[in-house]
């Protein structure tokens, strides 16, 4: 089994006995029940309305786990049965290939739980939470330091593996720990210097270990209608210079300094360019939006064309940020 996504021993689950599972079968998909569990594992579950491009081909099975004991009985299930396993977030930073996914895709959207306290100004939230829903909850309560984060379109957990950041912020800086499950069922707590953090990346990418819950540093004590209002300027800074008319994954292209890739894009003559119903957007260059009907191939192929151009122009490959899965094949 492999893992895709993106300290101290706690508890371990294990003993699962997923030989006892309960099928169901329809003309074209089957529903696997995991004992212990209200979990259900489906087959041939389509992608395209799980991330925010609103493409991609279907998951072999697919699986939304709701607390620890579904998430481990999930990953038995793919260890029994040799299946490699995707993890997959908000679906707000990923392409998933127009053929889909092999193996389990388990979904940690639904793991939702969060506790701010007030002694320490400690925020500890579950993987699937939303980030911009908690920055205004924390403004709401007068808490500083998560009003960058408004604009992020994604989950905790993907943001923690990610070091997902604005405006001259991000996770790496207020992190405080972050709770794990390792591939042998075992739960242990890292902090920042266990993830080799950079711009854009942590040692958890491409990993076998799964993010399931985070604290994060806050500062507690503030004006609420301060925050509020920084919170909502950053949030209208991000609606008038990025695109949010038409689906996305965010920004495309990691900046490479002390370049903006968006203006590298824009300098090569690239806005409006459009491969089926991909197209780099008006408004910033470093999204591709979808103008609808939009493939999972066009966007492919649209990101293979800005980087030759700007390659062409500037001698700079530009690397993506938005994380490919999935088969797909080069040129166009």
């Amino acid at each position: 089994m492999t893992i895709s996504q993106t300290a101290g021993n706690v508890c371990t689950i294990s003993g699962l006995n997923t030989n006892r599972q309960t099928t169901a079968n329809s003309a074209d998909s089957k529903v696997i029940s995991l004992p212990g569990t209200e979990c259900v594992i489906k087959s041939q579950a389509y992608l395209s309305s799980f991330t925010s491009y609103r493409v991609g081909g279907a998951a072999q099975w697919y699986a939304a786990p709701r607390n620890l004991v579904a998430l481990s009985a999930s990953i038995e299930y793919a260890k029994e049965h040799n299946l490699p396993v995707t993890i997959l977030g908000a679906g707000s930073n990923l392409l998933v290939s127009d053929q889909g996914i092999p193996g389990l895709v388990i979904a940690t959207r639904h793991f939702r739980s969060k506790h701010f306290d007030l002694q320490t100004g400690q925020l500890t939230v579950a993987a699937g939470e939303s980030i911009p829903n908690l920055a205004w909850e924390a403004a709401e309560l007068g808490w500083e330091g998560l009003e960058w984060a408004v604009g992020i379109p994604g989950t905790v957990g993907g943001a923690v593996v990610m070091n997902a950041g604005a405006h001259s912020s991000c996770i790496a800086e207020m992190l405080v720990s972050a709770e794990i499950l390792t591939p042998n069922g075992t739960l242990e707590t890292i902090t920042p210097a266990d993830l080799g953090y950079k711009y854009r990346t942590s040692l958890l990418q491409g990993g076998d270990r799964i993010v399931t819950q985070a604290t994060f540093q806050l500062r507690p004590g503030a004006d609420p209608a301060k925050v509020k209002a920084i919170t909502k300027q950053h949030k209208q800074h991000r609606l008038s210079t990025q695109p949010y008319n038409f689906p996305s994954c965010g920004s495309v292209f990691r900046n490479p300094k002390p370049y903006a890739a968006g203006w590298l894009i824009e300098q090569a003559g690239l806005k409006g360019y459009q491969i089926g119903g991909a197209q780099v957007a008006q408004l910033h260059a470093n999204f591709i939006v979808n103008r609808g009907g939009a493939k999972a191939s066009d966007i492919f192929y649209l990101i293979n064309h800005i980087q030759r151009e700007v390659q062409e122009r500037w001698a700079i490959w530009l690397e993506p940020e938005v994380k490919m899965i999935g088969e797909f094949q080069p040129g166009y």
